[in-house]
């Protein structure tokens, strides 16, 4: 087969295998954008899901925390559109370097924070950690597996997304002057 059929071929089958990244990491960051919305609106379903001081602000409508929850919400649904972008032929319109650092950046920030939360709450889940607090065991399992690992498959699903966008859009290549 000849080197630029296959690079063709090649391409073609990585959107069709990877391009479903993408759309499950918009998916689960709308779905959390308008939980985000959904409480810094007053709703109260889940809200015994949160535990502590966040579940404290959210029943009292602290406004500060009202409006990092607003915040948020939008920062969850713009990660989910950048996230469509990496694997929707609507994203070419932006720079590769832009959606590259964008990609990868988010990407190992979503991975590590989430990592970081979900190891510390099954650290106190399996009795290595003790807090200051007596445990709320429905709260943090809420955490452990849904909230916070959230995070982390965003994530991982981010970086394959932003793969994705590697293989598809090959970096240009630069023009020798002179030859």
């Amino acid at each position: 087969m000849h080197p630029a059929t296959a690079r063709e071929t090649g391409r073609r089958t990585g959107k069709r295998q990877k391009a479903w990244a993408g759309h499950a990491a918009a998916v689960l960051a709308i779905v959390f954008g308008l939980f985000s919305f959904y409480w810094a609106a007053g709703g109260t379903f889940a809200i015994d899901t949160l535990g502590g001081a966040i579940q404290r602000m959210a029943e009292r409508r602290d406004p500060g925390f009202i409006a990092v929850v607003w915040i948020t919400g939008a920062l969850k649904i713009a990660g989910g559109l950048f996230s469509l972008s990496l694997v929707r032929p609507w994203g070419r319109v932006v720079p590769r370097p832009l959606m590259l650092t964008a990609g990868w950046g988010g990407a190992a920030l979503l991975t590590l924070y989430g990592a970081l939360q979900v190891g510390s709450l099954l650290l106190v889940a399996l009795g290595v950690l003790t807090p200051s607090d007596p445990v709320e065991w429905k709260p943090l399992l809420w955490r452990l597996f849904v909230w916070d690992m959230s995070f982390l498959v965003w994530g991982i699903l981010l970086f394959l997304a932003t793969r994705t966008y590697v293989i598809n859009h090959p970096r240009r290549p630069e023009r020798r002057v002179g030859h």
